[in-house]
């Protein structure tokens, strides 16, 4: 199948509607301990910090529904070779998003964070390991918060703009005030999982997005999976089409 051909598949499937049931949550691929990343380059601006967003909620899972913007959050941890392209392709249609990432994920590929903020894209914490944060006693969530911040102090001059647990979209109380104490005023959810995580193929990645993303949205995704890869120019090139733009998540509630 050609290139186009197979742009023109995805399209089609991308507009028919959502069906099958699917599970939420992250991907159960799990993380290996890696030595303690390098400092940043010498001469690098420090990287934006949290914002508090006074009168906003501890949990945030969309943005304005007044606005024509959305926010494409990328949960990083994978192959990096697929991080940089969808970096890539994110870029060539002018979109900027949101990756957090995991912190052994940084210890392994140190040289993507500045790759993530160089784009123009906001880069946040997903945790040290990415285990089920919420199943952990209170002194093991902090160690797994503050182990990805330290990690990307280090490499960017800032623990990152924001915090989303592992394993699950929406954070404990407990896992709330933790993410707080840490220097993170907000957790941030989603209102869109593409589960592209458990490889459904492109087109229905695209299609569920497409489905239901609307104004304000925030939208979950995956670096690591082929079908992303795939899905992402589809998805973007229907932004476009119906006006929506694809900023980062610190874009959308400011």
């Amino acid at each position: 199948m050609t290139t186009t051909d197979r742009r023109t598949a995805l399209r089609a499937g991308a507009g028919l509607v959502a069906g099958g049931a699917f599970a939420a949550g992250c991907s159960a691929t799990g993380a290996v301990a890696h030595p303690a990343p390098s400092s940043r380059p010498s001469g690098s601006p420090a990287a934006p910090g949290p914002r508090r967003y006074p009168g906003s909620p501890a949990q945030l899972t969309h943005g304005p529904r007044t606005r024509p913007r959305v926010a494409l959050t990328f949960h990083g941890q994978g192959d990096p070779a697929i991080a940089r392209a969808l970096l890539d392709q994110a870029e060539r249609h002018h979109a900027r998003v949101t990756v957090l990432a995991v912190g052994t994920w940084l210890d392994a590929h140190p040289d993507l964070a500045r790759r993530i903020l160089d784009g123009g894209h906001d880069l946040g914490n997903h945790t040290l390991h990415h285990i089920d944060i919420n199943s952990l006693p209170e002194a093991a969530a902090r160690q797994e918060i503050t182990g990805c911040a330290e990690r990307l102090r280090r490499l960017t001059g800032s623990i990152g703009t924001w915090f989303r647990p592992s394993r699950t979209p929406t954070a404990t109380p407990l896992v709330t005030r933790v993410a707080r104490e840490a220097g993170y005023p907000h957790v941030l959810s989603y209102d869109v999982d593409s589960l592209d995580f458990t490889s459904p193929g492109a087109a229905a990645v695209a299609r569920k997005v497409l489905a239901e993303i609307r104004e304000g949205s925030v939208v979950s995704l995956h670096f690591g999976y082929d079908d992303t890869v795939a899905a992402l120019p589809v998805v973007l090139e229907e932004l476009d089409r119906r006006g929506l733009a694809a900023v980062t998540t610190t874009e959308l509630f400011s």
